[in-house]
């Protein structure tokens, strides 16, 4: 996925979960790795990463 892509899909993931985006792409990622597809798991991995640098400095 680009890294265009990603940002978008964390951007729109924050927009319908808001402070629980982080861990609905974490579960996301852990379903898919579970279920051995591992190349859909590190995109939402990827976005996972995006949703953490989009966080404010007050925000945990």
């Amino acid at each position: 996925m680009k890294a265009v892509d990603v940002e978008e899909h964390a951007r729109r993931l924050r927009e319908v979960h808001g402070n629980k985006a982080v861990a609905e792409a974490a579960h996301k990622a852990a379903e898919l790795e579970k279920a051995g597809r591992t190349e859909e798991a590190h995109d939402w991995r990827q976005i996972e990463k995006a949703l953490l640098q989009m966080r404010g400095p007050g925000e945990s």
